[in-house]
């Protein structure tokens, strides 16, 4: 008799039976009736308690909350595809229109050293995305590395900042993708975008094409994960070639005199410049939500997040001077800046090679956006902090249908009013702090285990990583406040000694079975110290629009994702002792039948 491997089945098999008594939307008792909800809220800070302190485990997140799509994901995929998944996840408007507006606005040619230090802090962040792919290879992706490290509540904070991150990030490339289109057809962009007058200029531009562009790329996203991977691998293959094209011939037209002011606006610049710049490197982290549909994640994800994201930092360097040394960073146009720039030397035929480069980038950033975007929502949805019904995965397709319509949505009413500097600058803030909670999680991870930490270790653990968080953000100011460096000489000794607290006084208690992160405490350390310092550059009105958020996530929480999640994981819990009662009764079956 099949014993408990049968446990996961006994969980689904009961899934769909409760799917099918009632809302599939709120399927939860706190939900049946105002009565049931009343009861539920009057007891909201219970259950938030319980919840805030909760920590999910690895074998949850791995066989539990994937019985709760109904169907498997298709494992397709391998190391090569991922490399093509992660280059074209990434190189896209960021590069192609950020570089631009950085230049002129920000950085001057010094662009290049804004690159050199986000995608320093974009490695960094992979390296913590890595470890957590291959130990915990689900949908989730950073969503369920912080609910098994940091507990529900912070894991639900990030999650709707997670969603945020890939609505912006892909409204901002189908603008974009509008801005090239239009070059494309040797038109202004503005010609193509409806201009309402009596709106705000930042929501008054109507733009029709991005949410027909954002269409398009979700009815392929949602017939195949193979499909999409093909399409994406060819699309990126053309795509480099066309960056080839670019490097070549904009370094044979280089004017050098162009970099006589290398950086006009100070090392201030280059530091607020690398901030709105990490935009270009957003992307990399939906590579880690398609460990579920991965051969090999052992070997498959390391090669593929590591490799894409070094070979994306190279070629950003070199488009970034090329653009500069083309012409100089005062005349660089902001909308469409390496075509104009092909103009400027007299090569106006190129602009359309480097324009249609650039909608090939983009739509492959598009596929992979909404493809990631869908898988996070997939899982948010199998904890029930979001409707079981954005979980569904199709029968047919093995592709999350529900998750990917409703981010599709979502994306397309974005696009269709803001303009890229609002979305570049937000979804800066949502993706650094992400990476802080990420690199944060690795730490947890290795250096405290229930059961195994004492309770002394446990409170050397939390008031070194205090102290480091501590000293990162006073280094964030002060550099945010100040040229000078007394600032520095009193905050990065405190990093250091929080670090090394860390590495001398906390014993590890845990170790990856296959591949880790290489220098353990310090590299997740300075990935938060980085990521920090990155989000000081960055200005008050996103933060303002970045609390405003946060405050609207919260009411849902309180209202709505706490008494959902509460009454799933109460109701998982109920099946695990039901399954430990049917193991018992099967051993006391079969040794009386020994006997």
């Amino acid at each position: 008799m099949d014993k408990v491997s049968s446990s996961p089945s006994i969980f689904h098999d009961m899934e769909i039976e409760n799917r099918g008594k009632g809302n599939e939307f709120f399927p939860e008792d706190s939900f049946k009736s105002w009565g049931e909800y009343g009861k539920a809220f009057l007891r909201t800070p219970f259950r938030l308690k319980e919840r805030m302190f909760t920590r999910s485990k690895d074998y949850m997140e791995i066989v539990e909350m994937k019985a709760r799509s109904n169907h498997q994901m298709k494992k397709t995929l391998n190391w090569l595809d991922l490399i093509w998944f992660g280059i074209g996840a990434v190189i896209g408007s960021g590069i192609f229109v950020l570089t631009g507006l950085e230049a002129r606005e920000e950085a001057g040619p010094a662009v290049v050293l804004s690159y050199v230090v986000s995608g320093t802090s974009a490695l960094l962040s992979v390296f913590c995305y890595t470890e957590f792919a291959i130990e915990i290879p689900v949908a989730g992706g950073s969503f369920a590395y912080l609910r098994v490290e940091l507990g529900d509540f912070v894991a639900f904070i990030a999650a709707g900042n997670i969603l945020l991150e890939y609505v912006i990030g892909s409204a901002a490339v189908a603008r974009s993708w509008t801005s090239y289109f239009a070059t494309l057809c040797n038109h202004n962009p503005e010609n193509f975008r409806i201009i309402v007058l009596n709106m705000n200029p930042n929501y008054g531009h109507l733009d029709p094409i991005a949410v027909v562009a954002l269409v398009v790329i979700a009815i392929l996203a949602v017939f195949s994960t193979k499909a999409s991977s093909m399409f994406n691998k060819i699309a990126t293959i053309v795509h480099l070639f066309i960056i080839a094209f670019i490097i070549i011939v904009g370094l044979i037209n280089a004017n050098p005199e162009n970099y006589a002011s290398f950086a006009p606006f100070g090392t201030r610049g280059v530091f607020k410049s690398s901030a709105v710049l990490f935009f270009a490197y957003i992307g990399f982290d939906a590579v880690s939500t398609m460990a579920e549909e991965t051969k090999n994640p052992g070997r498959d994800i390391p090669i593929g997040l590591v490799g894409s994201m070094v070979i994306i930092t190279i070629i950003y360097c070199l488009l970034a001077s090329t653009l500069c040394l083309m012409q100089n960073y005062k005349t660089i146009d902001i909308n469409a800046p390496f075509s104009v720039a092909f103009s400027s030397i007299g090569w106006g035929w190129a602009k359309y090679i480097v324009a249609l480069g650039a909608l090939k980038g983009m739509t492959t950033v598009l596929l992979v956006n909404v493809v990631g975007a869908s898988r996070y929502l997939t899982h948010i949805a199998r904890t029930h902090m979001m409707p079981p019904w954005f979980a569904l995965v199709h029968e047919k397709t093995g592709t999350p249908l529900n998750a990917t319509t409703a981010m599709v949505i979502a994306t397309s009413f974005v696009a269709f009013f803001t303009n890229l500097r609002i979305l570049s600058n937000l979804l800066s803030i949502s993706t650094l702090s992400i990476f802080v909670l990420v690199a944060i999680g690795i730490l947890v991870r290795r250096y405290y285990s229930s059961g195994v930490t004492t309770k002394r270790n446990q409170v050397k653990l939390i008031v070194f990583v205090v102290l480091i968080i501590g000293s990162s953000c006073g280094m964030s100011v002060y550099r945010a406040m100040s040229d000078g460096w007394i600032g520095w000489a009193i905050t990065a000794p405190f990093w250091f000694l929080g670090t090394c607290g860390v590495w001398l006084f906390v014993p590890m208690a845990k170790k990856p079975k296959v591949w880790g992160v290489p220098l353990v405490p310090w590299l997740p350390s300075l990935s938060i110290a980085i990521n920090i310092f990155l989000l000081g550059s960055i200005d008050r009105d996103s933060y303002i629009r970045f609390g405003i958020w946060t405050g609207i996530l919260l009411i849902y929480y309180i209202l709505i994702g706490l008494h959902a999640s509460y009454d799933a994981s109460k109701e998982v819990e109920s099946r695990h002792c039901m399954s430990q009662y049917l193991d018992k009764e099967i051993k006391s079956v079969e040794e009386e039948g020994k006997n």
